[in-house]
């Protein structure tokens, strides 16, 4: 089939926020494709292939009402990153690796000191290095913990609440996270030795790339009322953790993507793109994959919870024992969930797909912490180095859009190597430290790949989440010390 070279001629405009490549598109689209940004980001999602890639999610088995792309949108690997695709369970839809992607459950969690920023100026120094040297950043490092195949084992199986068995934490850190940090579907036998060699030592790590530790203040609040739900306050100090199942995870996809490949013309799937491989979910091959994803996920989120605890204990020896760190939430965004959504009045099961998008649920859904249902899900979407990360609340409107979903942080404009090229590492450590924002960060090369310029403007991409009604702006947090690998 000869591919249509996708034009801003071929976006239809349905309102401000959403842009559509009809059905008519392609014959072999089953689907809508639609877009949610605004007339400025244009040009950046024209210059790659990620609209392509996303009229092929267009094509899947069984997926339903649209292929979607939130506004952080850019070229991946078969799936652009940003993209969603509901598959339904019992109508022959199918699970894809790449619609989930390598790093399964990378995520965010937010933790809340409980103090001002004037309080804990004075040891803001300190903080950021005794941070970087408690959680281990860098391509391939591990960390502390090894684990042996027993306790990997029994993590991949349990995940967070492993970790607080374990002394790791608390029991208030799995109420406040997604799963309450665990798929229970989770099956380690699915798993390769590989994959289990490549994460027996790196629990309690961020890895390289776009993952960070930083230290945040709120400054600014939009809807008073759900920041005080959420134990949220002008200057209040933050930290954010993104960071996901590393190289376990990376192995797991790539096994399955390796297995999958030399099974597509068993089940009779055409793809306009072999990025796209995937098997039908309720085959013996979709359920390894479902299962073995769920372990990696678990992982991910035991990462993010011993990292948690680490900074937890850092703050109480720079500060002082009576500092305790809550968790406000944790959130994925390279995922697959099987989760009920309303299709034509009809409630049906489906694999929602979330690769770099993550979930939005709005007020009531019984996955959202009691203290926050009244209100809906705390939406965590980190900016850039130097700019604004945003926390937001999923809104009733994003679950007939887009099965209550939205943006996962501001998205790439650059690769890392036009990056690198654009920007000088030590120049931008300088810049950035003349803001009065401390760095912790090997590696200037590294620096440059995650310059602010490689990304979309986080401000505006928000803006658009708010104004689509995907999520609803709660409040605003700036940097104060980064922690890069």
């Amino acid at each position: 089939m000869v591919k249509k070279e996708i034009t801003r001629e071929d976006l239809v405009q349905i309102n401000e926020y959403v842009y559509e490549i009809p059905k008519s598109f392609r014959p072999d689209m089953h689907v809508p494709a639609q877009v949610y940004m605004n007339e400025s980001m244009m040009d950046d999602i024209i210059g790659d292939r990620s609209l392509e890639q996303l009229v092929n999610i267009a094509t899947l088995p069984g997926i339903k009402k649209y292929a979607l792309a939130m506004p952080d949108i850019h070229q991946g690997y078969g799936f652009p990153i940003g993209g969603v695709a509901a598959t339904a369970v019992d109508e022959g839809g199918v699970i894809s690796p790449g619609g989930i992607g390598y790093d399964i459950n990378c995520g965010v969690r937010l933790l809340s000191t409980g103090m001002k920023e004037i309080e804990l100026r004075p040891y803001m120094q300190k903080l950021a290095t005794a941070c970087y040297h408690a959680v281990p950043s860098g391509v391939g490092r591990g960390g502390m913990l090894k684990l042996s195949l027993d306790e990997l084992d029994k993590v991949l199986k349990k995940g967070a609440a492993y970790m607080v068995t374990q002394g790791y934490g608390i029991e208030d850190d799995l109420e406040y996270c997604e799963e309450r940090g665990c798929m229970r579907n989770a099956d380690s036998g699915l798993i390769s030795d590989r994959a289990k060699k490549r994460g027996s030592d790196q629990l309690g790590t961020l890895g390289a790339g776009n993952h960070f530790l930083e230290i945040q203040k709120v400054d600014e609040i939009y809807d008073s009322k759900v920041a005080q739900t959420f134990g949220l306050s002008r200057d209040l100090v933050t930290v954010m953790i993104h960071c996901g199942s590393r190289g376990l995870g990376h192995q797991i996809c790539t096994d399955y993507v390796r297995r999958f490949m030399g099974k597509l013309a068993d089940y009779g799937i055409e793809l306009p793109d072999r990025e796209l491989v995937c098997a039908p979910f309720k085959s013996n091959d979709g359920t390894d994959y479902f299962n073995a994803m769920a372990a990696a996920a678990n992982f991910g989120w035991a990462n993010r919870h011993l990292i948690g605890h680490e900074v937890r204990n850092v703050f109480k020896k720079v500060v002082g024992k009576e500092v305790l760190l809550t968790t406000v939430y944790d959130i994925s965004h390279n995922i697959g969930k099987v989760e009920k959504h309303l299709i034509n009045d009809r409630e049906i099961e489906l694999l929602v797909h979330r690769k770099g998008a993550t979930r939005s649920f709005g007020p009531g859904r019984p996955e959202i912490p009691a203290r926050y249902r009244n209100v809906g899900q705390p939406v965590l979407i980190p900016g850039t180095m130097g700019t604004a990360s945003y926390i937001l609340v999923g809104a009733e409107t994003s679950m007939e859009k887009t099965f209550g979903t939205t943006c996962h942080g501001a998205g790439r404009r650059l690769s890392r190597a036009k990056a690198k090229k654009t920007v000088r590492g030590s120049q931008l450590r300088e810049r950035l430290e003349q803001k009065g924002i401390i760095i912790r960060c090997e590696s200037d090369a590294g620096l440059a790949e995650e310059a602010p310029i490689a990304y979309k403007d986080v401000d505006n991409v928000v803006s658009v989440v708010d104004g689509a009604g995907l999520a609803k702006k709660v409040a605003r947090v700036i940097p104060l010390a980064v922690i890069k690998g």
